[in-house]
């Protein structure tokens, strides 16, 4: 009796099937799935693309089994190929069915070899959980973060997408992830990379004809995090072969890690199939900070430095810089490099000037009544006792400090600055250049004017 060929017994097996799930589902997932091979009970199927692996895995397994075992019999190991790079054999990929592990068909020696290398995971020791700010605005994405680094077996959230404009933490928060994962685990290997790098690496190694090394280098990685991926935008043969790498990982239950700055659904120049793996998982947004994170990142910034912040500083700056946590940390970066070089403490005037020259600020609209309130506020002074002739110490210095101010804060004409607090123009005059000179001289008192410009400005 003739003995039927590996090619006969996978048309029988197709028979089957076709019968059980109908011709359209048939057509769309079986018809271009050939075998290339039966031998010591291995089953190795060649599939159009990783897609095909995951609709059968998803949908048919069933179906597919019992054909098996109907036409094979019992205790068949199953493996998919698939060509990673179009029709080229040699980057064909061998996935063993369900939860089996995988190896590259011509690349098990690169790829056992380059899972016993040490690797350099590319991690920055600073980026911690320890010394990431948490508040409202990103706390969600902080826990689910921590969750997979505690959690690495665990693949509820994978991919993990997150994603929001510059500046907002997002390299911070995905290498925390990865830092904690080898803390948990050192034998789990971790790789960190922006989309640049991943592009730039892609194309030497084509250039080199090094491509097979390439992917089995990257089938090695059990958590991978890439960073801006956005950059992948219309490069269209590096989306392929992230594609194809990002598929390998995912089916043998690998950790990935992404970070953007959109959402999936506002991507452009990205292949569907692409944006379908980045929803996969869970896509979790940072916002801008809120007023608390912002106030714990300068205050933890400035403690890093060495440097105190008075409160009212502390206060003008997160007022001003709003946006994000990178522009905090560089207004930081540069106070205290203008204190370094003056040998001054950080006042009030300089943070003004160095937030000015970071941000755009909104100007503020001083009118007079908001100097009247602050001063007498700041005093302890009642308000109507500013416009009376009164020549006690405490109330003449008030007064002289309301002139001064509303000359510097609201713009005021030093004759309308006369009219409104009942004096001549030459009282007003003088006032405000008696202020100007001991201010130069008196700590004190230049303290206590950046004090009310701060609340007046608040």
């Amino acid at each position: 009796m003739q003995t039927k060929n590996h090619k006969q017994l996978w048309a029988e097996c197709l028979q089957i099937i076709k019968k059980v799930i109908g011709d359209e589902a048939f057509a769309s997932s079986f018809s271009d799935v050939t075998s290339l091979g039966y031998e010591n009970n291995e089953l190795r199927l060649l599939v159009p693309s990783p897609y095909i692996v995951e609709v059968i895995e998803g949908e048919y397994i069933t179906e597919l089994g019992r054909a098996i075992v109907s036409v094979y019999g019992p205790h068949v190991q199953l493996h998919y190929h698939y060509n990673v790079v179009g029709n080229q054999p040699d980057t064909r990929i061998d996935v063993k069915s369900t939860t089996a592990n995988t190896l590259m068909t011509r690349g098990v020696d690169n790829a056992t070899v380059a899972k016993a290398q040490k690797l350099d995971p590319h991690l920055n020791s600073r980026f911690t959980f320890d010394n990431y700010c948490s508040s409202e605005s990103n706390k969600d994405a902080i826990a689910i973060a921590k969750s997979i680094a505690d959690n690495p077996n665990v693949k509820t959230f994978n991919p993990l997408f997150i994603f929001g404009a510059t500046g907002l933490g997002k390299t911070h928060l995905i290498q925390a992830c990865g830092l904690r994962i080898i803390d948990n685990r050192p034998s789990i290997r971790v790789l960190y990379i922006t989309a640049r790098e991943f592009e730039s690496q892609f194309t030497t190694a084509t250039l080199k004809g090094e491509t097979n090394k390439f992917f089995a280098f990257y089938q090695s990685i059990d958590t991978l995090i890439v960073d801006d991926v956005q950059d992948l935008n219309g490069k269209d043969k590096t989306q392929n072969t992230f594609y194809n790498i990002f598929n390998y990982l995912y089916l043998n239950n690998k950790q990935i890690i992404m970070s953007c700055d959109r959402a999936p659904s506002q991507m452009v120049g990205f292949e569907s199939r692409m944006l379908g793996r980045f929803k996969q998982g869970i896509q979790i947004e940072l916002y801008k900070p809120d007023l608390a994170l912002r106030r714990e990142v300068l205050v933890k910034r400035a403690e890093a430095e060495g440097v105190r912040l008075e409160p009212e500083i502390v206060e003008y700056i997160i007022s001003n810089v709003t946006e994000s946590i990178r522009e905090l940390e560089g207004v930081m970066v540069s106070l205290v490099a203008h204190a370094t070089v003056m040998s001054k403490p950080i006042s009030l005037e300089l943070a003004r000037r160095v937030v000015g020259n970071a941000v755009k600020i909104k100007p503020k609209t001083v009118n007079f009544e908001i100097i009247v309130r602050e001063v007498s506020n700041y005093y302890g002074i009642d308000a109507d006792l500013l416009f009376t002739k009164s020549r006690k110490s405490e109330i003449s210095d008030a007064r002289q400090v309301l002139m001064y101010l509303a000359k510097k804060l609201a713009k005021m004409p030093l004759t309308t600055i006369g009219q409104r607090i009942g004096r001549t123009h030459a009282t007003v005059i003088y006032a405000v250049k008696h202020i100007e000179e001991l201010v130069e001289h008196e700590a004190t008192l230049k303290a206590e004017i950046e004090k009310i410009e701060a609340a007046v400005m608040a």
